[in-house]
């Protein structure tokens, strides 16, 4: 009776504490979606009213099926596309505000496609990362090239690099940015399970020692299994949002990529999926 006499009495009260929960929220984020909405076509929502934050040092999975509106939302995220609804803000600012220059020293955005056949070594790809600044700041090229672990390779053609050692160049170039936020759009994809690996180790690496925040793109529900924080989408909107056992249980994960599976533990504490009635 009396917590119905306090919703009932106190409608106000309750209100003023959501929206200072709100701005709370806002003040800690790196990176806000407020009630976000895009389309393509007119009339054909695509990305239907999400909401998200993403906090300082945050190392996150974007997980889907193809065409669930991840690279979509890493697009509306990075300033690429507008929104049709809804705001997106950028340390608290919409991100429509910024001039580009402004945007890039704050965060960065690798789109899936890549185009590697660039006529450029590894120091002057890496070097173009300075392109924002009239002064340039305290990195060099030469030192965001031996952090992403190619210290041999920067006078190497990026044509005759592997596919994990090209990736490794962009997101050198990204560091020299100096931005606090990185957005990689499937960076894995086409990558041998080596390249794979040492990208992930790079990039926890490089998150624990600049306090980076990564939000990542990807749709191997086996790779996300690793990853601390899962964001999981289907045909724009968000399914769930927290650990990997908290989001990818069987009915979240069947009801994303519309298979039958099961999430198996093994005695080690991990966890991986098993594909039913395959072979």
């Amino acid at each position: 009776m009396s917590s119905e006499r306090k919703d009932i009495l106190n409608p106000s009260e309750t209100k003023e504490h959501e929206i200072h929960k709100n701005i709370s929220r806002s003040q800690n984020a790196i990176l806000e979606f407020r009630q976000v909405g895009f389309s393509y076509e007119r009339n054909k929502p695509f990305i239907n009213d999400i909401s998200f934050s993403i906090k300082n040092g945050e190392f996150i999975g974007l997980l889907g099926a193809n065409a669930s509106g991840k690279s979509t939302i890493l697009k509306l995220a990075g300033g690429i596309l507008r929104t049709s609804g809804g705001n997106v803000n950028l340390w608290g600012k919409s991100i429509q505000l910024y001039k580009n220059s402004d945007r890039a020293k704050l965060l960065s955005y690798l789109p899936q496609i890549l185009d590697m056949n660039v006529p450029f070594t590894v120091r002057e790809l890496a070097g173009m990362g300075l392109y924002p600044y009239e002064i340039s700041p305290a990195l060099t090229p030469d030192e965001a090239i031996e952090m992403v672990g190619l210290a041999d390779k920067a006078g190497s053609l990026i044509t005759n690099l592997s596919g994990g050692e090209r990736r490794r160049a962009f997101i050198a170039m990204t560091l020299l940015q100096g931005a606090g936020l990185l957005l990689l759009d499937e960076p894995l994809a086409n990558l041998d399970i080596k390249y794979q690996i040492e990208l992930l180790r790079l990039l926890k690496e490089l998150r624990k020692n600049r306090n980076l925040a990564v939000v990542m793109a990807l749709h191997d529900m086996n790779v996300a299994l690793q990853f601390e924080k899962i964001m999981l989408i289907k045909q724009g909107r968000i399914l769930g949002v927290g650990s990997p056992d908290e989001v990818m249980t069987d009915a979240l994960l069947r009801q994303a990529f519309e298979v039958e599976l099961e999430v198996k533990k093994h005695g080690s504490g991990g966890a991986y999926i098993k594909y039913q009635d395959i072979f």
